[in-house]
């Protein structure tokens, strides 16, 4: 990045510190007051073409200039930029970062800089250091942690009295596989649809039947007017090893719909075969065998399914699918773990589970 568009002298502008050091890499290596210095040699009455005196004179003099070489240290030059490049990329330990600009600004400061970030990246600077968690402890309220999660997660519903709405954010934050795609559910910008298209008048439909009948266990819900950024839940099935779980999802429904499938991916982590660890779900369905008969409804009841009797012939997960068929009780054991550490938020998960099955 060059400052003020300028990739050569910066013609009086200012210049930051990182475009200067790419801009002007050949000065960094120099230290300060460091540069060819011109001498005029004295003046002497040797014109350069007299003999030595004696014969003893020029040996010893030729034998002090060997001994000079050969004593001489070479000092190499530090390369600085190189330096100030790795201690830019190379972790620190925390006692050893020097004090900085950012570590001496004043807390009224540090509030303008947060109000600018969005819920996510709150949280995400409240982890950086204690001093800007009791900050941002300080200025955020529950109430506005309740509204994130409302934004984020419009189908979570607490099954009891939530005491700390921000525990129910991180732990909500913690349990999706993608953060990128928790992102992409309220980031993403979406060019207006024609309101009397086809794929509009399909999604109405399928919204007001999910409203007004849903299934069992599932609900959905747009995200967005034009009905492009969809959300749904799945409960776990009784009887499986998701049982009590409520599993969130993102669905991207693209323009050419019904046409084309839509893209489903779990925003919640789950442990199954079909599943990726980044959430994608590997129901043939919703890849290769898309009909205009499937609705976002049929979609999500076959995923439910897919709980129950996952396929383990061929599965995004190989090793959980060998798992299913060669230890299944051990399967279920850490897919209930799962399901309690990242489905079941409203519950205190035991310190000494090892979830690291697998």
């Amino acid at each position: 990045m060059m400052c003020n568009g300028f990739f050569g002298k910066n013609y009086g502008q200012p210049v930051c510190s990182t475009c200067h050091l790419f801009l002007f890499s050949v000065d960094i290596n120099k230290e300060d007051g460091e540069g060819e210095v011109y001498t005029e040699k004295a003046d002497s009455d040797d014109s350069g073409n007299e003999e030595p005196v004696g014969e003893a004179d020029f040996y010893a003099s030729s034998a002090a200039e060997g001994a000079s070489r050969v004593t001489k240290h070479v000092v190499h030059k530090t390369d600085r930029l190189a330096e100030r490049i790795s201690n830019l990329t190379i972790p620190r330990e925390r006692d050893q970062v020097p004090e900085g600009l950012v570590d001496s600004l004043p807390p009224e400061v540090l509030l303008v800089v947060f109000r600018y970030l969005d819920d996510i990246s709150k949280w995400t600077a409240g982890q950086v250091c204690q001093r800007w968690r009791q900050i941002l402890d300080a200025e955020m309220s529950q109430s506005k942690w309740k509204h994130f999660i409302s934004l984020r997660w419009p189908l979570f519903q607490p099954q009891y009295k939530v005491h700390c709405w921000r525990a129910i954010y991180s732990e909500l934050l913690r349990s999706s596989p993608c953060r990128y795609c928790l992102e992409s559910m309220m980031l993403q910008s979406t060019p207006p649809i024609e309101e009397n298209s086809w794929r509009h008048r399909r999604l109405r439909s399928e919204l007001k039947t999910l409203k007004s009948d849903p299934p069992e266990g599932i609900q959905a819900t747009p995200l967005d007017r034009h009905c492009c950024h969809w959300q749904a839940s799945i409960t776990g099935p009784q009887g499986s090893p998701y049982e009590g779980g409520l599993f969130l999802l993102y669905l991207q429904i693209p323009h050419s719909y019904p046409m084309r499938p839509p893209k489903v991916r779990f925003i919640t982590k789950i442990f199954h075969p079909n599943i990726s660890r980044h959430g994608d779900v590997g129901l043939d369905s919703i890849h290769h065998n898309w009909s205009l008969a499937l609705t976002i409804s049929k979609v999500l009841i076959s995923i439910q399914s897919l709980l129950t009797d996952p396929y383990c012939h061929v599965c995004m997960e190989p090793k959980i699918g060998a798992l299913h068929q060669l230890a299944k009780p051990e399967f279920e054991r850490i897919a209930r773990l799962w399901t309690w550490k990242y489905a079941m938020h409203d519950y205190v998960m035991p310190t000494d589970v090892d979830l690291n099955g697998v």
